[in-house]
């Protein structure tokens, strides 16, 4: 059990909280990896359309309905598991069709997929049931809810929800303070864009809150409302971006209050923007900004179905514009792309700084057989060099691509990357193609190859924290970590450049990672300069669970610079339910002083692990000694001040 030895002063009165467990600690990665390149590790047995962590060894992959060569019950698979540990896949049964679909993870650790295409046959034609059957045997998936709760025996599988959403292909899914989600927009059968005919401008939930409700900011984006770029905000509101427009959502009154127009270009799909919300950290108050590159500039809403529209000839926008949507309903450009991109991917580093992989120079998202298309490809010009974006450095140095290497493997539409808990990336996917399209003579074929992408901290020997817990409170007692002299590298004063920070990888498809956050956790430590060691004190996280959202996520221990392995952790109750949010713990000042107590037999002690029935703590408070004793009953603290 682990109990802070810094009790915050919401705690003088308390007389009973509930014990945290610890994790192990984390240890190393497995191999070297090549430091700011690509490794490729394999090929996938369904090509990457979607892409989640599911448990720190497993990565489960979700494809549309394709002539894939690896088959399930007698038909191809369009989803599998990877485990990183053996290498090892295994086909599964995502049941209907996934074309385009959404998701997320919910409050009590299930994922939800929701929403795709059609029943289809060879070349994506429509089959002719729409309950399965040959070839494929892919009911209709439109109206479908596939949940997943995933596990490391080979055990889970997806399964059907009896309950049904609006038809839907390509909608928004966004996890909210409560574990429930929201469904954003969607159109019913699909297309390049959108269109009046089938058009649904609505929200919905799950679990179900009642029928679906009209977003104005959806009905008045056609033809490129779809899959609308949206985020729960601190405030509780959400933001929706959408066309050129923008809007702050109030989910209590169902009203949107409209923000500034997007500038410089068109961020959703099909332009397809890199986005993603910069880390919210004690620094900024946990204020969300959220950034948008690239993209494309089509002013004009008819250009999108205008037949003499080319997409593989226009350039990919370079601009990057962010708004702090909680402050004001500005946007504010910053620095721009390296080169200009659509369809990248941004995946959050445990350093806070903001991969930028993958993308097009030229064209957007889709695919068809037009005389102009690249194949099928409705973009060329494959950007292979990531660049980084450190939201730390100042205008005109946020961006880097110093030292990057170029991938060999082009990945354009239908691509997706992901966080792993060792802080490598994995990418993997790309498929510009109405079905199966491999050999010889095609630029952009149906992509199996998979990559591992190493940051620049990855072959860094790795801080190995103790006293992490499982699971985290929304405000709530602070608990103790230790950091021994080879976590610190030697350098007591490294202890000043640390922060544990907790990140949600989200579920990567189509240029975005739905759910995707990063936030880094009040702390201060008390350290020795005489063996060069540090205790952090931490707090739980901020007591707003809209913040980030209850559901699994990764918690990471980064010493200058250089991450832990990323160990799971369960935020809130667990439940789907309203999380309980409670008074914030004062820390202790930071400092750093002679000797550990296990040094001179005074001091603070560097261990948060308590045995035995009774154990006096001394901590000091409003400049006064006060000396609590801890009972341990049955895993439960209660204090009592002698």
């Amino acid at each position: 059990m682990g109990l802070s030895t810094a009790f915050g002063l919401s705690f003088l009165h308390a007389t009973l909280v509930y014990a945290q467990s610890t994790m192990s600690a984390p240890g190393q990665p497995s191999h070297q990896g090549n430091i700011n390149g690509f490794e490729l590790i394999g090929s996938s047995l369904v090509s990457a359309q979607q892409l989640f962590l599911g448990t720190p060894d497993k990565v489960f992959f979700v494809d549309k309905v394709e002539n894939n060569p690896t088959q399930i019950k007698g038909h191809p698979a369009w989803a599998s598991e990877w485990a990183l540990g053996s290498n090892k896949q295994r086909a599964m049964d995502a049941v209907t069709n996934t074309f385009c679909a959404g998701g997320n993870v919910l409050g009590n650790g299930t994922w939800i997929n929701v929403g795709g295409n059609q029943a289809v046959t060879f070349g994506g034609n429509q089959a002719a049931s729409q309950n399965g059957g040959g070839p494929y045997d892919d009911p209709d998936g439109r109206q479908s809810i596939r949940l997943l709760t995933p596990c490391d025996d080979g055990s889970c599988d997806w399964v059907l929800s009896p309950n049904e959403i609006e038809q839907r292909w390509y909608p928004t899914v966004e996890t909210l303070q409560d574990g429930s989600v929201i469904i954003l927009g969607g159109c019913q059968n699909g297309g390049y864009v959108n269109d009046a005919s089938q058009d649904n401008p609505t929200y919905e939930f799950f679990p179900t809150r009642g029928g679906p409700i009209p977003s104005p900011i959806l009905q008045s984006t056609l033809p490129v409302n779809l899959f609308p770029l949206t985020w729960m905000l601190p405030s509780g509101n959400l933001l929706v971006q959408s066309g050129w427009k923008t809007v702050l959502l109030d989910l209590d009154t169902d009203t949107e209050t409209p923000l500034q127009d997007i500038p410089d270009a068109v961020r959703v799909y099909p332009a397809s923007a890199g986005t993603a919300m910069l880390p919210l950290t004690p620094a900024n108050n946990y204020t969300a900004t959220i950034i948008f590159c690239g993209g494309s500039d089509v002013p004009n809403k008819k250009t999108w179905q205008s037949s003499d529209f080319m997409p593989p000839t226009l350039a990919a926008s370079t601009s990057c514009v962010t708004i702090t949507p909680d402050v004001s309903g500005n946007y504010t450009e910053v620095d721009p792309l390296p080169q200009g991109k659509s369809m990248a991917n941004f995946v959050i580093l445990p350093d806070g700084r903001i991969l930028n992989l993958s993308g097009a120079g030229l064209g957007t998202a889709g695919y068809g057989n037009q005389s102009w298309a690249i194949g099928q490809s409705y973009a060329d010009n494959p950007v292979l060099t990531p660049s980084i974006y450190d939201p730390s450095a100042p205008q005109g140095s946020s961006w880097s691509s110093d030292g990057m290497q170029a991938s060999t493997v082009p990945r354009m539409y239908h691509s997706s990357a992901i966080l792993l808990p060792d802080g490598s990336v994995m990418v993997s996917g790309s498929n510009p193609n109405s079905d199966y399209n491999v050999g010889p003579g095609i630029k952009y074929p149906t992509e199996y190859r998979t990559e591992l992408f190493y940051p620049s901290y990855y072959n860094e020997r790795r801080p190995q924290p103790k006293g992490l817990i499982s699971q985290m409170s929304y405000g709530g007692q602070a608990f103790d970590v230790t950091l021994d002299s080879d976590d610190l590298f030697g350098d007591v004063e490294n202890v000043k450049k640390t922060k544990v920070v907790i990140i949600r990888t989200g579920f990567s498809t189509h240029a975005m990672n739905m759910g995707q956050r990063y936030v880094e956790l009040a702390s201060s430590y008390t350290a020795y300069s005489t063996n060069k060691t540090a205790t952090l004190h931490v707090a739980q996280l901020p007591p707003n669970p809209a913040v980030i959202a209850p559901g699994p996520a990764f918690i990471y221990v980064v010493v200058n610079g250089v991450p832990s392995v990323g160990l799971p952790v369960m935020l809130g109750s667990g439940k789907i339910e309203k999380q309980k949010t409670l008074d914030v713990a004062q820390l202790p000042s930071a400092s750093i002083v002679g000797s550990s107590s296990s040094d001179s037999g005074s001091g603070s002690s560097s261990s948060n692990q308590h045995s035995g029935a009774r154990s006096n703590l001394v901590f000091n408070s409003m400049g006064g000694v006060a000396v609590w004793t801890v009972i341990v009953v049955g895993g439960l603290y209660a204090f009592a001040l002698l």
